[in-house]
């Protein structure tokens, strides 16, 4: 009798996404067990009492999620967890906290690709601002463009600080290149505005980052994408499933990109990401880079 597929989803939160549990389960996992209020302390013995018990067919049908709200420590769960692997009895890792990863990476593939299909440019040496771009979503979509090649420059409405402390971190540990910008007034983020090629609202829900208004300054948009799914929209004009659909505010010729859109290349991405654990014949390790190009498959088929 062949050994079931389990995934151990491990979270420092009070509690696992009801969202992972499905999509692991819809992916194929048979059983989904959580693991809640993990300290990193606790990932190793965790780690290596998830592998030993199932031998070296075992762990090819053994997997772990690593969930939470903050990017930064999911990454240094992965990292305790794969020091904690032993020869033989390694089994794959998918880090995805707060969905960040596969959502910031189904946001950046969308835009790469109306751009290449509207402008027949990249993001290499675009200029990429992200509006309240301080959460998980928001610092992963900073490094994704970054190290695309575009100028990227990550902006909260809470002032310059915020903005700074983010940027900083996002430099210091992923290697990338952005800056900070203040959104907290009206003459700075006009300036903002007015040299954005590519804009990205990354806002909590139902909060609105940019106006009609402030969209007419836009003088050198291309993209606008938005995730905000809850009224009103994050980015003024932009439809929840508008895809690469003609922005009425803004630049001539601008085009944008929906929350639904985007969602719905983020749930390929993950179920794509999941399936690939479940088939793997070696231990593999995803984080958003991998999501990133499996995200670039799915948006080439637009």
């Amino acid at each position: 009798m062949e050994k079931p597929y389990i995934l151990h989803m491990f979270t420092p939160s009070k509690n696992v996404s009801p969202f992972d549990v499905n999509m692991a389960f819809d992916a194929g996992y048979q059983a989904v067990i959580p693991y809640t209020d993990l300290g990193l302390d606790q990932v190793a013995s965790y780690t290596q009492d998830a592998i030993f018990s199932r031998g070296p067919t075992g762990v090819r049908r053994t997997g772990i999620f690593l969930g939470g709200r903050d990017i930064g420590v999911a990454y240094d769960m992965m990292d305790i967890a794969r020091k904690a692997m032993v020869p033989h009895f390694e089994v794959s890792v998918f880090a995805d906290p707060s969905g960040a990863f596969t959502t910031a990476a189904a946001m950046i593939a969308s835009v790469e690709h109306q751009l290449k299909k509207q402008f027949d440019v990249g993001l290499e040496g675009r200029q990429v601002v992200l509006l309240g771009g301080t959460g998980p979503v928001g610092s992963a979509a900073a490094v994704l463009a970054s190290s695309a090649g575009a100028r990227v420059r990550v902006a909260s409405h809470v002032g310059l600080a915020r903005a700074r402390i983010a940027a900083e971190t996002i430099n210091a540990r992923y290697n990338a290149t952005t800056e900070p910008a203040d959104m907290s007034d009206v003459t700075a983020i006009n300036a903002l505005l007015a040299d954005a090629e590519v804009l990205l609202g990354t806002a909590k829900a139902g909060v609105q980052v940019a106006s009609a208004a402030q969209l007419q300054g836009c003088v050198n948009l291309k993209v606008a994408a938005d995730l905000n799914a809850v009224p009103p929209a994050g980015i003024a004009g932009i439809a929840l499933g508008d895809q690469g659909a003609p922005l009425v505010c803004g630049a001539s010729g601008a085009v944008g990109i929906g929350a639904l859109a985007i969602g719905n290349i983020k749930y390929q991405v993950m179920h794509g990401l999941f399936e690939h654990m479940l088939h793997a014949e070696r231990a593999v390790y995803l984080d958003f880079r991998d999501a990133f190009v499996f995200a670039r498959e799915r948006v080439a088929t637009l």
